[in-house]
């Protein structure tokens, strides 16, 4: 595996747009770093505490002046976070990962004074700042603040909280080191060769035709984690602990109504998911019988799940290869946005391509209001690996159409609709391939990687939300965590979710150790809820005409002008209803039934 500075300046992502080196960062730096006046940061932004009743002009110099500051971190903290994942094991990068950080932490402190001091205002004068012209541009955004009234804690409450922040975080920065640099997962022996293992060769291996390699490095990875079960299983009950403290200091009922309630969705949809999904698992079991009947075996592993159906069109492309079909698969969405993507990953260098040393596991999209969009690969040349890239590539897009057209304030898309953008260029990118394909076999292995996609998005996450909710509960009730606990959940969950085809491996009661999501607060029940607002989109905007298209269109360029489930009433899916989710099991359904005629028709033939 490549060093970093080994890896060629045409696969990395262009840090150097945002600062040329490391030497322009430290000396933005400084404009922060200065001596701190009365053990103040930022005195002009304290000036105003005290004033908001004395005229709306106070309040909105106030925003726009904390909004300044966030905006000017934001673009120190993306250039520093990049770098950091990078090369997480390089020691500078690390150090002023931590600088920004311990920087974000003390605006947080210095600022948590104005949310409390805005809902301390009378509801009379709130009334008459909210409808002045002087804040029209922070009309949603004060009207947001202001529903959290409730809870909201004194100044000295907030500023005591926002002090707790860097400690909190200890438990999601200690896995990442773990998981990310520390651990060195060794070599698999198959058949007498070593291969080296690791996260981005563990997702290789795992989907292999050579049984004894996929079933080597289930054991040996998962092996790995069970080692250390009581470590992280010490560092997930610390992260639960962390929500359960949060939630209760603002006087929720529960850390999920805490982590919904912000974006004004009810804890219903989380739970009317489970539900939905629970109505309908016996797709899912028919999937798994059909797997263990095409791979003639008697006994399925949790190792033989994720093996393509057919071995003669193991499709593979090469980087470049992946973004022009990409480039294509976008067309439906107008010669803008393709163009915009084109410039992206073919001349402005948005992608970090292949793993390196100590590089970040995995693939997201990332960037600040000041910067193109970034994305984090570990290219592999395998098809999941495309579909990837296409997936991040919908985040960024959405990331560049909502800051090219909203203000600062209501540029960052809210958590709930993340996944729509990304699961929407998936779909876009599976019609595109199966439009053009001519092979039967590759036909099935398009088909068969479509409802892994809906089997990994919809169901597993959704299985991941329920375990969520569960270790939540435990807490809140006062159940300890332990690694038995945990393990036993864990197993019968996925027994539940897989049903009676699959055997139930002892590896897998470990597998939650892995999981970063587990620490990010709710977030997976998105990818659940993105994947169903995503295909009721898609089949929109390829069926409807350009009013389709444009009401996607405006969907992306929204950010969080409005609330998550109004923004997507005007797209045109509503997810108060389960209606979206059912219709995206429908879809796994019918593209099951698909794949099994075409499965017959080829063993027929042969």
């Amino acid at each position: 595996m490549k060093k970093r500075v080994e890896v060629p300046l045409e696969d990395r992502w262009n840090v150097e747009a945002l600062y040329p080196d490391q030497n322009a960062w430290e000396k933005a730096l400084t404009t922060f770093s200065s001596q701190p006046h009365q053990g103040l940061k930022w005195p002009d932004l304290q000036a105003f505490q005290g004033t908001f009743d004395q005229g709306v002009e106070n309040v909105g110099n106030a925003l726009r002046l904390m909004l300044k500051i966030d905006r000017d971190l934001s673009k120190l903290y993306t250039y520093a976070h990049l770098r950091h994942d990078e090369d997480i094991a390089n020691p500078e990068f690390k150090k002023n990962y931590e600088q920004i950080l311990s920087l974000a932490h003390a605006f947080a402190e210095e600022s948590a004074w104005i949310q409390p001091e805005l809902m301390a205002l009378p509801d009379m004068l709130l009334e008459e700042y909210l409808a002045s012209p002087l804040l029209s541009d922070y009309h949603f955004y004060l009207k947001k603040m202001l529903r959290m009234k409730n809870h909201t804690l004194s100044p000295d409450n907030e500023k005591l909280l926002a002090l707790s922040g860097q400690a909190l975080q200890t438990s999601h920065k200690t896995f990442s080191a773990l998981n990310d640099a520390d651990f060195k997962f060794g070599v698999i022996v198959d058949k007498g060769e070593e291969k080296p293992l690791s996260h981005a060769t563990y997702g290789l291996y795992i989907r292999d035709q050579d049984r004894s390699l996929r079933e080597h490095a289930f054991k040996k990875y998962h092996h790995h984690y069970d080692s250390y079960e009581n470590t992280f299983c010490e560092l997930l009950s610390g992260q639960i602990h962390n929500h359960l403290f949060q939630s209760r200091a603002r006087h929720f009922s529960s850390c999920l109504e805490a982590a919904l309630f912000p974006k004004n969705i009810d804890t219903s949809v989380y739970h009317a998911l489970i539900q939905a999904v629970h109505e309908k698992i016996s797709v899912l079991h028919r999937y798994m019988e059909l797997r263990k009947r095409i791979l003639q075996l008697d006994t399925l592993h949790l190792w033989d799940v994720y093996v393509p159906l057919t071995s003669s069109a193991d499709i593979r492309m090469s980087y470049s290869e992946a973004e022009n079909v990409i480039i294509a698969s976008v067309a439906p969405l107008g010669s803008e946005y393709q163009e915009f993507l084109k410039k992206g990953l073919l001349e402005q260098r948005w992608v970090d391509r292949y793993e390196n040393e100590s590089k970040r596991s995995g693939g997201y999209s990332s960037g600040c209001y000041d910067s193109m969009p970034y994305i984090l690969m570990n290219y592999k040349s395998l098809l999941r690996d495309v579909f990837t890239l296409a997936h991040e590539a919908g985040h960024s897009m959405h990331s560049l159409y909502s800051r090219k057209h909203q203000p600062y304030q209501y540029s960052d898309y809210p958590i709930f609709l993340a996944e729509v953008a990304s699961t929407f260029n998936e779909d876009l990118l599976t019609r595109f391939l199966i439009d053009r394909c001519q092979d039967p076999h590759e036909k099935i292995f398009l088909l068969n990687q479509k409802i892994e996609d809906i089997r990994g998005t919809l169901f597993r996450q959704t299985m991941f939300a329920e375990f969520e909710l569960l270790i939540h509960q435990f807490v809140e009730q006062g159940t300890p965590l332990t690694p038995q606990l945990l393990k036993h959940e864990y197993r019968r969950l996925n027994q539940t979710y897989f049903g009676p085809a699959v055997f139930m491996d002892k590896e897998i009661e470990i597998e939650w150790a892995r999981i970063p999501h587990f620490y990010y607060n709710f977030y997976v029940f998105q990818y659940a809820t993105g994947i169903s607002a995503a295909l009721a989109l898609s089949e929109k905007v390829m069926k409807g005409g350009s009013q389709d298209r444009e009401a996607y269109l405006s969907f992306l360029k929204g950010g969080s002008s409005k609330y998550p489930i109004e923004m997507l009433k005007m797209a045109g899916v509503d997810m108060t209803s389960s209606a979206p989710v059912k219709s995206a099991i429908q879809t796994f359904d019918r593209l099951l039934s698909e794949l099994e005629q075409l499965l017959d028709l080829a063993i027929e033939h042969k």
